[in-house]
């Protein structure tokens, strides 16, 4: 008996070591589990057939070729016309079964996007953007429209925005009543409507915030367009620009903690190295002042001759003192400051008279900066805008279609070109009951990067 034992033991040793050993190179090694999966889920049959007709039933059963699953339905998948309530959605192995739950309504087209909620279950291979068609009359509707939606103050694109089309073409149906038909956009921010019946529409677009899916908060990213739009077999594209009316206001209530002011007075300076020519000198207080005497603090050059044309201003807190000469490239300053020219509202003053030695930068330190724009129309007051770490740098109003800049700080910018209908410099979002467009912009998706004394150029063409 343990003779046998041991026999059968040492076979498995030999089958175990034959598999480890790689036929005609005598390494040891695993067998390997074959190529990754990376095919899509592939759609056997279904229940009605796609595109059936008169179709009366509300189950719709989806049979694919492998195991799937899916994934963040309320967010996924859209059903067209819109129903008042969400479809109950189940995956079970190889199969997907959909239930509406609102009535269907009679001779109409439906379709089911699933954009990338059904995937396989091992590799997540995605069954992209699949729609599945029915009607319940005779016919398929076949009209479609496409279009484009950017962010009316940048001309970038937030794909979380969802696109509506409404039968009742009263104004205030977008502000009352769900719509009809919804798309969402792609990155690019394309949206596309299919398998619609002819006829007019109002089209909108809405980050819907509270849920309700219509236009109901000024804080909402919103767009319309002016009137309404014909939809058939050959539709133009629609182009739309989407605009919040308000800003959303933070109310997170924060405790106002008021500081006690210091016993002692002190100040320090704006400065982190020379003095940029592009920006003010500050004078940064600890304490709010209640006394400033502009005749006692004087901004000289090294001779002590005071520069002329020096404008001061102060900030809302007291705190800050800001002075904005026409800097000279190069030029040594120097600004006087007398111990008793500030005081705070417990009257202390400055520890000692002081006497604050600073340079301006270099014109070297700057780039040179060249932009001749083609294709841009004067006529809609354009403004340049200069964009660094998503903050407006600097905004210019175009006269001409070149524009130059012999002092501008080095960096990475982003370049925009705003449309400035009321002259005013700066964006203005739209307003829906004045049914007043917003002002639009553009941002180019090349970044200009601008170095040092150097002669930075670019010819930019706009579409």
């Amino acid at each position: 008996m343990i003779k046998r034992i041991f026999t059968f033991l040492g076979s498995l040793v030999v089958i175990y070591s034959a598999a480890l050993v790689s036929p005609g190179c005598g390494q040891m090694g695993f067998p390997t589990g074959g190529p990754k999966d990376s095919l899509a889920p592939v759609l056997v049959r279904s229940t009605p057939q796609v595109k059936s007709l008169n179709v009366t039933g509300n189950k719709i059963s989806l049979v694919f070729n492998e195991y799937v699953e899916v994934v963040e339905a309320q967010n996924n998948v859209l059903v067209s016309p819109f129903q008042k309530s969400n479809p109950v959605i189940n995956f079970n192995l190889k199969t997907v079964t959909v239930r509406l739950k609102d009535s269907l309504l009679p001779n109409t087209t439906y379709s089911i996007n699933f954009g990338n909620a059904i995937k396989d279950v091992n590799e997540g291979n995605v069954f992209e953007n699949f729609t599945y068609v029915f009607s319940t009359g005779n016919s398929i509707d076949s009209a479609t429209l496409t279009g484009k939606l950017l962010l009316a103050e940048t001309g970038l694109v937030d794909s979380t925005l969802t696109v509506m089309l409404y039968k009742n073409l009263v104004d205030t149906a977008v502000q009352k009543f769900r719509p009809d038909y919804v798309t969402k956009i792609k990155g690019d921010g394309i949206f596309k409507f299919s398998h619609l019946p002819p006829g007019e529409y109002n089209i909108y677009a809405l980050k819907d915030g509270d849920g309700n899916k219509f236009y109901s908060i000024k804080t909402e990213l919103f767009a319309f367009t002016d009137g309404t739009i014909r939809v058939s077999d050959s539709s133009t594209a629609v182009m739309l620009y989407a605009y919040a009316e308000e800003k959303m206001k933070d109310t997170k209530v924060k405790p106002v903690l008021k500081p006690a002011a210091e016993k002692v007075l002190k100040v320090k300076t704006s400065l982190s190295g020379n003095q940029d020519l592009l920006k003010p000198f500050e004078l940064q207080f600890n304490n709010p002042l209640k006394t400033f005497d502009t005749s006692k603090i004087v901004l000289t050059d090294t001779n002590f001759n005071k520069i002329a044309g020096v404008k001061l201003s102060f900030d809302s807190s007291n705190k800050i003192v800001s002075f904005q000469p026409s800097w000279i490239a190069g030029q040594n300053y120097c600004l006087l400051f007398p111990k008793e020219a500030a005081s705070d509202s417990a009257g202390n003053t400055l520890a000692k008279t002081d006497t604050i030695r600073f340079k301006a930068k270099e014109e070297k330190e700057y780039a040179r900066i060249i932009l001749r724009f083609k294709n841009i129309d004067l006529a809609k007051n354009p403004v340049l805008q200069m964009i660094n770490n998503n903050e407006i740098i600097g905004a210019y109003p175009l006269q001409t279609a070149e524009w130059s800049s012999t002092l501008f700080n080095p960096g990475e910018y982003s370049i925009r070109i705003l449309y400035d209908d009321n002259k005013d410099g700066l964006w203005t979002a739209g307003n829906y009951q004045q049914k007043r467009p917003p002002e639009k912009a553009i941002t180019l998706p090349q970044k200009l990067s601008l170095r040092a004394n150097w002669d930075n150029e670019r010819d930019i063409e706009l579409q």
